[in-house]
């Protein structure tokens, strides 16, 4: 397992046990804070799938992911130039 994935693992988990024991305690912000660490944990765990998934893509298909790093380069470059009708 990545780093990422653990630490957004571990995250999620703390998350949990704070919003349950805000719960327990009747403390509104202890709930809130566990459920914000919750999600971050959660979003981290994304993050690492989604870079493992796009790591495996590139080693599957070396020239598409070539192809299309090359034309976001060129849409970003577009993009940040102003557009096609730019003097």
């Amino acid at each position: 397992m990545d780093t990422n994935k653990a630490e957004g693992v571990a995250k999620e988990a703390v998350g949990k046990v704070e919003n349950a024991v805000g719960g327990l305690l009747g403390d509104t912000q202890t709930q809130i804070s566990g459920k914000a660490r919750e999600l971050t944990g959660s979003a981290q765990q994304l993050y690492a799938d989604a870079a493992t998934a796009l790591r495996d893509a590139a080693v599957r298909s070396p020239i598409t992911t070539v192809a299309v790093a090359a034309l976001t380069g060129f849409v970003v470059g577009a993009l940040w130039r102003g557009g096609p009708d730019r003097d």
